[in-house]
């Protein structure tokens, strides 16, 4: 049964900008937040790529992962202050810090590890930790306000089709992060990849400074200063656990990683009590009494977790089993991000039209987790134009779930709670992100030792003791090794196997060749008893009598001929290696598609609990420009149910 918000009691003084913003202003204003938000968004894509190029310049392969989780860090344990932040003193003001703050982060990373910057901090790659770090804290603000813009200068049933282009933002960040990244990083330099923020920076401050009024919710400035602390002390440790037992740094069971635990469970409970009794609390748990936020940022979680690992384990998937180039391996899911961005964008215009969301957002959770159905068959043997359509599938189904759930939030609190509410939804979706990326990725190191050891258990029965040795130490290897991005280059090892066995056999030949022309038939008998020697020739060499060798021509004889069978030899051992290899290449295809297979079925049960979590949700509806919350519905929008 669809139902109105409740009526609401402004602040005193508060402004109804979607009823005062002439649409050019809007238009404006809306620019200036994409850019923004694109910012933020094409930030997570396009430092991934040129990674490799700055760990090998900076010498930080110890460092490597802390690039990225320092600004996790930063980035999600501040969405929800800046929200609260923006509903008392304005988005205007929380926004253009947040992209000054980022911006002076992205020219500091791009320094890194110059000579004038000395030694600050210990080295150029702790320099780029630290300085991510300072861009995350100034992106929290970019991703938290952005969404909130929308709401305060539109009307409920016209944000729809904007929150789908904010949704778009990010599909498209994902597509054109790696390319640029790339481009930047091949051809020019790797701090380019940062320097490229300030020229977009720059625009979207002259958008926001000149048009954009303060966007003030009209509420008294009270800062909870005690919970934005007790919240930073919460989430740290609990990302930091994550990332820690996720990564293999430290055991799940280990002192450090249940400590942190510990710390945060402490942390969540003061911050809880603190909330309680705040009279402006950082995150009101009043909000949660609201069955559609209650219910909405659940979802959220739920979905964070479902798209984090969508996107990861199946770049994972196109290069151990599809054999897309590292590199491409981003560009490989355009595909997904087509699917994603029509349906954002789609199913906002549709929530406007309709003025109701929910039947879109439960299509849309439908079809995710048909999109991880589908998914679950992927195999081996899998052709790439079906993995195509499974991933267009999906991101259809993914694509709702970042407007629509939005829009629902914002429609059913408060005028002036829209900003920590809509930064609270996001604080949820990433934690899920968070928590999703480090349970599949142990179910990732679980399971992918075990199904290598599988597959190739027939292939190491069937090798040569040579072979199986060296298999042997490759089962070895990824028992032991928690890293899912280890790939096996059957072309390299085919190479480098190739070279190993023609130098074995040139140096069998220089020993045989030297005794043979030695003339002396004792130190023939010698190289023929040596172990490096194989048996066929061994024997052979052991029938050579003593006046075969009594003359040059004679020399040469025997050793064209033990030549030739060597040659013969060689050619059928680098055969048969090479036969193995790609059976073993195709062993670990088969361990890698039955593990993310496994991954994708979890994913089901994972989308399953974001779509039980949306059906509670009232099917509210979205009042239009000129009306206020809780106008009773009329015409055909009155008998819908």
């Amino acid at each position: 049964m669809t139902q109105s918000a409740p009526p609401q009691m402004a602040p005193e003084g508060r402004i109804n900008y979607a009823d005062v913003l002439d649409f050019p202003t809007k238009r404006i204003i809306l620019i200036g937040t994409l850019l923004g938000l694109f910012l933020a968004a094409l930030d997570q894509t396009i430092v991934s790529t040129a990674l490799p190029r700055i760990t090998k310049e900076l010498n930080g392969l110890s460092l490597y992962s802390w690039v990225t989780t320092a600004y996790l860090l930063a980035s999600t344990s501040m969405v929800p202050i800046y929200g609260k932040l923006s509903d008392i003193y304005g988005r205007k003001p929380v926004l253009l810090f947040g992209i000054v703050v980022f911006l002076i982060g992205s020219m500091l990373c791009g320094l890194s590890g110059e000579p004038f910057m000395h030694d600050l901090f210990g080295s150029g790659m702790m320099q780029l930790v630290v300085f991510r770090g300072l861009q995350g804290f100034g992106a929290a603000a970019l991703t938290s306000v952005a969404f909130a813009i929308i709401a305060d200068i539109f009307a409920p049933a016209e944000r729809g089709r904007y929150q789908g282009l904010f949704g778009a933002v990010f599909g498209l960040s994902s597509v054109i992060g790696p390319l640029l990244g790339g481009f930047l990083t091949d051809h020019v330099s790797w701090r380019w990849v940062f320097y490229v923020n300030l020229p977009i920076g720059l625009l979207a401050l002259a958008f926001i400074f000149s048009k954009m009024p303060r966007l003030a919710s009209g509420l008294k400035p009270k800062i909870d200063y005690l919970g934005a602390l007790l919240i930073i002390v919460f989430s740290v440790p609990l990302l930091l656990a994550l990332t820690f037992g996720a990564d293999g740094n430290y055991s799940w069971t280990s002192p450090t990683v249940l400590g942190l635990f510990a710390l945060s469970a402490v942390a969540l409970g003061l911050f809880i009590f603190e909330e309680s009794r705040h009279e402006s609390p950082i995150l009101p748990l009043t909000l949660f009494h609201n069955p559609t936020f209650a219910w909405g940022v659940l979802a959220r979680f739920f979905i964070g977790a479902a798209f984090l690992g969508a996107i990861l384990f199946l770049s994972l998937y196109l290069v151990n089993v599809q054999g897309v180039s590292a590199t491409k391996a981003g560009t490989a899911t355009i595909p997904l991000t087509v699917g994603l961005i029509v349906g954002a964008i789609g199913s906002g215009q549709l929530a406007s039209r309709l003025g109701y969301y929910k039947v879109m957002i439960l299509v849309g959770l439908c079809l995710m987790m048909g999109g991880f159905g589908l998914l679950s068959t992927l195999n081996a043997d899998t052709p790439y134009a079906r993995v195509v359509m499974y991933m267009v599938v999906l991101g259809l189904g993914l694509g709702p779930a970042l407007p629509l759930f939005n829009l629902a939030i914002q429609n059913a609190v408060k005028p002036w709670e829209i900003g920590v509410a809509t930064s609270s939804g996001q604080f949820f979706q990433q934690f899920g992100s968070v928590i999703g990326t480090a349970v599949f990725g142990a179910i990732l190191t679980a399971m992918l030792p075990s199904q290598i050891n599988t597959q190739l258990a027939p292939v190491k029965a069937a090798a040569s003791p040579a072979m199986r040795a060296q298999l042997d130490k490759l089962s070895s290897a990824g028992s032991g090794s928690r890293s899912p991005q280890a790939t096996f280059d059957v072309v390299a090892v085919k190479a480098s196997s190739a070279a190993g066995i023609t130098k074995g056999f040139d140096g069998v030949l220089a020993a045989v060749t030297g005794a043979v022309n030695s003339g002396n038939i004792a130190a023939i008998q010698g190289v023929a008893a040596s172990p490096q020697i194989p048996a066929q020739l061994a024997t052979q060499l052991k029938a050579i009598p003593a006046q075969a060798i009594a003359t040059p021509q004679g020399r040469s004889g025997v050793i064209a001929g033990i030549t030739k069978g060597l040659d013969t030899a060689k050619a059928q051992t680098i055969s048969e290696t090479n036969t193995t290899l790609d059976k073993v290449a195709r062993a670990i295809k088969v361990a890698f598609a039955n593990t993310i297979s496994r991954i994708y079925l979890v994913s089901i049960g994972v989308a399953l609990l974001a779509l039980l979590a949306a059906l509670p949700m009232p099917n509210l509806r979205l009042p239009r420009k000129g009306e206020h919350p809780g106008a009773e519905p009329s015409g055909l929008a009155a008998m819908e149910g």
